[in-house]
């Protein structure tokens, strides 16, 4: 016969194994919580051939859909040569980018990314980005604003792809798969494949976790900072949060040159 003690014990320890379980499948049930909207996430950086992709660069969005990474324009769409080398990759380059929200200054890494900083000085010299819209904004699982997109829905580009750089410059991923991106960082969108950037990028306004496969090639300043940060401060188009910016943000003039 079971004393009442015994059957206190049998209790607990049954209570126990229990709670073990409930816990046991929270974590799980977290673990796949996390993995969807860092995988969501990533879409919004994206540089779609389409108007959402992976990291989808559109101006609308569903509120209840997750947040996707900014994209460029495809690698199928490419058909122009890349430009050729025509900046010192010793030397420390700047691109001030003119908006109707202020001046933001963005200093580049030329020794570390050579061929990104090469693309933007031959675009801006081009006046690729004067009066295009930053498209995309984020508020929620990410915190950017994308912009680059001559069309100003996230599927435009200049109709050539440059190779990624400097992807192990934010650290080794972690358990999840990402890297932080710290405020102020400025980097290149993509389809999620190698080697796809065009002309759209990101402006990093808080500390954002992403997968390393996003180019950083360059630090906004601090009154470039506190710009995008009054943007994303007005919130998204519809109440959403992931979208075109309430406060609309046109680049008026864009200049590449030696710092």
């Amino acid at each position: 016969m079971v004393s009442s003690d015994q059957r206190r014990r049998q209790l607990a320890r049954e209570k126990y194994e229990r709670q073990m379980k409930r816990r046991e499948e929270a974590r799980k049930k977290a673990k796949r919580r996390n993995t969807v909207i860092i995988a969501s996430v990533v879409a919004v950086l994206v540089v779609g051939a389409g108007a959402y992709t992976t990291f989808r660069s559109e101006s609308a969005a569903d509120a209840k859909k997750p947040v996707d990474l900014p994209p460029s324009p495809s690698a199928s769409e490419s058909s122009a040569p890349e430009p050729k080398m025509a900046i010192d990759a010793k030397a420390k380059y700047t691109m001030a980018l003119t908006t109707n929200h202020g001046g933001i200054k963005i200093a580049m890494d030329a020794a570390k990314t050579p061929r990104t900083v090469n693309s933007f000085k031959h675009l801006a010299d081009k006046k690729y980005f004067d009066n295009t819209k930053c498209h995309r904004l984020t508020t929620q699982g990410i915190f950017v604003l994308q912009c680059g997109d001559p069309k100003g829905d996230g599927t435009g580009g200049p109709g050539y792809t440059i190779p990624d750089e400097n992807l192990t410059a934010l650290g080794k991923a972690g358990a999840d798969g990402t890297v932080t991106f710290p405020a102020g960082t400025v980097a290149m969108a993509n389809t999620m494949q190698p080697n796809t950037g065009g002309s759209q990028f990101f402006l990093v306004y808080k500390d954002t976790k992403l997968p390393p496969q996003f180019t950083p090639f360059g630090t906004m300043d601090a009154a470039g900072l506190k710009a995008v940060q009054e943007i994303a401060e007005g919130g998204v188009e519809g109440g959403t949060t992931d979208g075109a910016p309430k406060k609309a943000v046109t680049i008026e003039k864009a200049t590449v040159g030696k710092a």
